[in-house]
C-alpha cells in the first residue's frame, strides 16, 4: 500500500471527477484517503471498488468489465461490482466498496462501504444436508468448504487431509516461494483460526482408506468413522514416482507439498547444482526458481521440446530458449536411469553429476478410495453436469473429477490450481441442493522467470495453431484449432485477448 498521496496514482476522487471523464463501460484509478479506488461505469451507474485484485494484486483497470462484474488480468478472478463479492477462484476476499455520488455532473465517491455478507440464495431446505465431509485439503476441499460457510451453511463440516499443513497456495511452491522471493506467511490459503472461527472440523495427518455407502460413514486409517449426509472427494494427484535404482535417496524429490517445497529449499541453500527430471510445467517453475538462487540447472527429459504436447512446437521452442538465456542446460530425448550417489546416468549413456534431484514427470490421480467404494472411474472418478458421481449424495472435484465439459463436448480431467477451486465452490453449492451446472471455462497460468503464460480453455488435440503476434518477442496470442474451432487460447502478455477469449468460450456454451 502506498504510504501518501504523492505516490497514489490518478485523480482525488473525493473531490469529485467530470461525468465526462469515465465513458459507459470505462475504468479510472484514482484515490480516496490513502487507498487506490477503481470506478467502474455502467451506463448511468458507476461503482467504486478496490482497485487490485485479492488475489495476487493484479490491476483491476487492466482487467475486462462483464455486465456488473470485473475479471483480474493476471488469473481470471471475478468480484461483483455492486458488492464486491469475490465471485469466482483463485480470490476469495472481497473488494473494498465505496459509496459514489453524482451532482453537477461530477462524480465524487464517499464513505468506504462497510462490508455486508451477501444473502443466502434461495433454496429448498428440506435438500440442506445436516453434515458434510470432505475428504482432502487442497484447492478443491478448501474451496468448497469456504463456500459452504460463505453460502451460510450452518451444518457440520469435517475436513479430512492425509496432509502436514492446512490447505496452501499450491502454485507458489514451485514459484515464488520456491524462488525464495515469497514470505512463508503468504502460503496458506487462509490461517489456522479461519477454521475454528468458521466451525470447520479440520483434521490433518488423517488418512481415510474406505467409504460405507450403506452407512453413510467415511471410515479413517485408525478405524475411526465419520458420518455424512453429502460427501466431497477431493483427494487430488499425487507425483509420479521415479522406479529407477537409487530413486528412493534423501537427495531425490517430488514436489507437491508444503513440506516436499522445504525439504528441496533447505536443500538449495547449501548445493550448487540440480538436475530437474521431467520437462512439464511443474519442472521447468522448478528450474526457474532454483536459477533465482543462482544454482546451475540441468533438465533430462524425453520430448524433442519442452511442453509441445500443451502448447505446440513454436511456444515449446520459445520457453527452451528463455530457460536457455538464464542458464539452464537441456538434455533432451534422454531420461534418467539410475541415480548412484549424485551421479545420474542417462539413457543416452551420459552422466550427470548434482547435489540434489527434483522428479518432475508428471502427476496421478489419487482415485483409490473412490475405486474402493464402488464408484464408476474412467481417468477419473466420474461425474455429472453438478459434479455428482455414479452414488448419489457423493459429489468430486479437482485433479479426480472427469467432467462433461460443455466447450468441448467431451468428458476431460484436467490438473488446474483454478478450475479444482472453482469445481469445489460448485461442489458446495450442490451439496446444498442449488443444482449448479459447471460450466467454468478451464484457466491456468505458468510463470517462467518475468515471462507469465496464460491458458484458457481444453485442447486435448488441435489440427492448427493460429499464431497472433510475435512468440519471440512476448507479445502473442495462440489460438489452438480443430476444424476450425477454437478450443484454447495461450497467450504471453495479452492479458485482455485472453479474458476475452474465455468470454466468448462462454457464451458459445450458452448458445
Amino acid at each position: 500500500m502506498a504510504e501518501g498521496h504523492n505516490k497514489l496514482d490518478g485523480p482525488d476522487l473525493a473531490q469529485g471527477i467530470a461525468f465526462s471523464d469515465l465513458p459507459d463501460g470505462g475504468k479510472l484509478v484514482g484515490h480516496c484517503g490513502d487507498e487506490q479506488v477503481l470506478l467502474v461505469r455502467r451506463g448511468a451507474e458507476v461503482f467504486a471498488v478496490g482497485a487490485t485484485c485479492t488475489h495476487y494484486g493484479g490491476p483491476l483497470v487492466d482487467g475486462l468489465v462483464v455486465e456488473d462484474t470485473v475479471r483480474c488480468p493476471w488469473h481470471h478472478a471475478c468480484f461483483d461490482l455492486r458488492t464486491g463479492e469475490a465471485l469466482r477462484a483463485p480470490a476469495f476476499n472481497p473488494l473494498a466498496c465505496w459509496s459514489v455520488e453524482q451532482r453537477d455532473n461530477r462524480i465524487f465517491v464517499g464513505e468506504k462501504r462497510k462490508w455486508t455478507a451477501p444473502r443466502p440464495r434461495a433454496g429448498d431446505s428440506s435438500l440442506v444436508p445436516g453434515k458434510v465431509v470432505i475428504v482432502g485439503g487442497g484447492a478443491a476441499g478448501f474451496a468448497a468448504a469456504e463456500r459452504l460457510r460463505r453460502e451460510h451453511y450452518h451444518g457440520s463440516i469435517v475436513m479430512i487431509s492425509d496432509d502436514e499443513a492446512p490447505p496452501v497456495d499450491r502454485p507458489n511452491l514451485s514459484k515464488d516461494y520456491l524462488a525464495g522471493k515469497a514470505p512463508e506467511d503468504w502460503i496458506p490459503l487462509r490461517g489456522e483460526k479461519f477454521y475454528s472461527k468458521n466451525h470447520i472440523d479440520l483434521r490433518l495427518n488423517t488418512k481415510a482408506v474406505d467409504i460405507d455407502l450403506r452407512s453413510r460413514e467415511v471410515v479413517l486409517a485408525d478405524e475411526g468413522r465419520i458420518p455424512y449426509h453429502r460427501l466431497l472427494l477431493a483427494t487430488g494427484a499425487e507425483p509420479v514416482r521415479l522406479t529407477i535404482p537409487g530413486a528412493d535417496q534423501p537427495h531425490v524429490h517430488t514436489l507437491r507439498s508444503l513440506t516436499d517445497c522445504k525439504a528441496i529449499i533447505e536443500q538449495a541453500n547449501t548445493a550448487s547444482r540440480a538436475i530437474v527430471l521431467g520437462a512439464s510445467f511443474i519442472g521447468l517453475e522448478v528450474a526457474a526458481a532454483l536459477r533465482a538462487r543462482d544454482i546451475e540447472v540441468h533438465v533430462v527429459a524425453p520430448e524433442k521440446r519442452p511442453m509441445e504436447r500443451v502448447l505446440g512446437p513454436q511456444m515449446g521452442d520459445f520457453i527452451r530458449a528463455l530457460h536457455e538465456e538464464h542458464g539452464v542446460v537441456f538434455h533432451l530425448e534422454n531420461t534418467a536411469i539410475s541415480i548412484d550417489g549424485r551421479k545420474v546416468k542417462l539413457s543416452s549413456g551420459g552422466t550427470l553429476a548434482a547435489d540434489f534431484v527434483v522428479v518432475g514427470i508428471g502427476v496421478r490421480p489419487r482415485t483409490g478410495l473412490a475405486k474402493a467404494a464402488g464408484l464408476v472411474v474412467g481417468h477419473g472418478v466420474v461425474v455429472d453436469a453438478f459434479l455428482e458421481t455414479s452414488e448419489p449424495g457423493i459429489f468430486a472435484a479437482g485433479d479426480i473429477a472427469q467432467w462433461p465439459d460443455p466447450h468441448s463436448g467431451e468428458n476431460i480431467r484436467v490438473e488446474h490450481w483454478v478450475v479444482a477451486e472453482r469445481q469445489g465452490q460448485t461442489a458446495a453449492l450442490n451439496m446444498l441442493g442449488h443444482r449448479e451446472i459447471f460450466a467454468a471455462v478451464p484457466f491456468f497460468w505458468s510463470q517462467h522467470y518475468d515471462v507469465p503464460i496464460n491458458y484458457v480453455g481444453h485442447a486435448g488435440q488441435w489440427d492448427e495453431i493460429a499464431v497472433d503476434g510475435d512468440i519471440t518477442a512476448r507479445d502473442c496470442l495462440l489460438r489452438f484449432k480443430r476444424e476450425g474451432r477454437t478450443l484454447a487460447v495461450a497467450s504471453i502478455f495479452r492479458d485482455i485477448e485472453n479474458l476475452k477469449a474465455e468470454m466468448e468460450m462462454e457464451h458459445q456454451m450458452a448458445t
